[in-house]
């Protein structure tokens, strides 16, 4: 019999499909040492399995029509589907069996093996994927943050069904995961489960060693180029380096905007904050001609020179923030991206979520965005690569 996890609900009556989202607070950081890509291996294993005569979780749930994925970061791994609300109370059973008491075997874990080894192929190929992971390791040198995700090539061939099993074992046997149901009413199987509560910060923490930083390399095709550095910590209420993620964010009202695209030096660019246990990553992602390069990385110190100086003006400030907060209030009203984010609120140490997010973006002051400018500015790594 499975222990239902806690269960976070929002319900609305008007709805006809049912969303679930299980968080669980373990994700590659927490992979053995010469096993990276296991937790990524896992989330697809516990996807394809067969749960009984309903087959595969991920199969079954699009053959009643609806939707079915994992995401595995470095933290946290989360199995969510959305499903007309008629089939709620037996999709939510399938996916804890599927999730919480797989049935691991070798067929399963070398057919999943094949997927992910295609994924690690198409990563590699991708330069946008590979500066990601190179500024991580950059930023987080000698540091499970610093590890891909999906591991390399070599450790997932060499993981073995008892590594796996063993895996799953670990991971979730050391954690409390949590269920967000979004739908007109709580499937039938969840109706017992405990309610989630607001936990706090937890884990093995590793000391940080000082981020690496290398002379900026000019490519010799189109390439990207990651611009950032180390940021506010999970729990540490990191509103500011999501607003300065707005300032520096791909939307035409940002300020990076306006330089990058008035120069004409990049079309393609984005801007991420993600909190992790030690500390968060901010950085600037752009897409550039090789002999923008330089110029387009330049783009990006001297607009965080000019926010250490004075902070941004009031009205580039108020626009970052609104753009925030629609981008909160939409996902709210979605109700997939609402029951991911529900999940991941009731994870020990989470940030702020919903109408306390808000209120700490709308405290967020130019001061403050001075501050964090000054910050990053002690501390960029810049990362390049091209696609020859």
């Amino acid at each position: 019999m499975i222990e239902n996890p806690p269960v976070a609900a929002v319900l609305d009556p008007a709805l006809r499909s049912t969303c679930l989202c299980l968080a669980v607070p373990r994700g590659a950081r927490h992979d053995p040492q010469d096993r990276g890509g296991l937790a990524h291996v896992l989330e697809h294993v516990l996807m394809s399995a067969p749960i009984g005569s309903a087959g595969p979780l991920s199969e079954h749930v699009e053959r009643l029509g609806g939707y079915a994925n994992a995401d595995t970061g470095l933290e946290t791994m989360l199995y969510y589907v959305r499903v007309l609300a008629e089939d709620a109370d037996e999709v939510a059973d399938l996916l804890l069996r599927a999730v919480l008491e797989p049935a691991i075997d070798e067929g399963v874990l070398d057919s999943e093996r094949a997927a992910v080894l295609q994924e690690l192929a198409v990563a590699a190929a991708d330069p946008a994927d590979v500066v990601q992971d190179r500024f991580l390791a950059a930023l987080f040198p000698e540091h499970p943050l610093g590890r891909p995700v999906g591991g390399t090539r070599e450790e997932v061939e060499a993981l073995t069904v008892g590594e796996v099993v063993k895996g799953h074992e670990v991971l979730f046997g050391h954690s409390v995961p949590v269920l967000a149901v979004v739908g007109p009413d709580l499937p039938g199987p969840l109706r017992s489960a405990a309610v989630a509560r607001f936990a706090p910060q937890s884990g093995e923490r590793h000391p940080l060693s000082s981020p690496h930083t290398t002379p900026l390399l000019q490519t010799t095709g189109f390439g990207w180029v990651a611009i950032g550095s180390r940021s506010a910590a999970r729990g540490d209420n990191g509103a500011v380096w999501d607003v300065l993620s707005g300032l520096l964010g791909s939307s035409p009202s940002s300020v990076l905007y306006r330089e990058l695209r008035g120069a004409g030096l990049a079309y393609s660019f984005q801007s991420w904050h993600r909190g992790y246990l030690e500390a968060g990553a901010w950085r600037v992602l752009i897409g550039v001609e090789p002999q923008n390069v330089v110029r387009a990385a330049k783009v990006v110190s001297r607009s965080l020179e000019r926010f250490a100086e004075r902070g941004p003006s009031r009205q580039d400030l108020d626009a970052a923030v609104r753009g925030l907060r629609a981008s909160i209030l939409f996902d709210q009203e979605s109700p997939l991206d609402h029951a991911r984010a529900l999940a991941l609120a009731y994870l020990p140490g989470a940030d702020p979520h919903g109408e306390a997010r808000l209120a700490a973006l709308a405290a967020v002051t130019a001061d403050d965005v001075a501050a964090a400018a000054r910050s990053a500015l002690e501390q960029l790594v810049v990362v390049s690569r091209s696609t020859s």
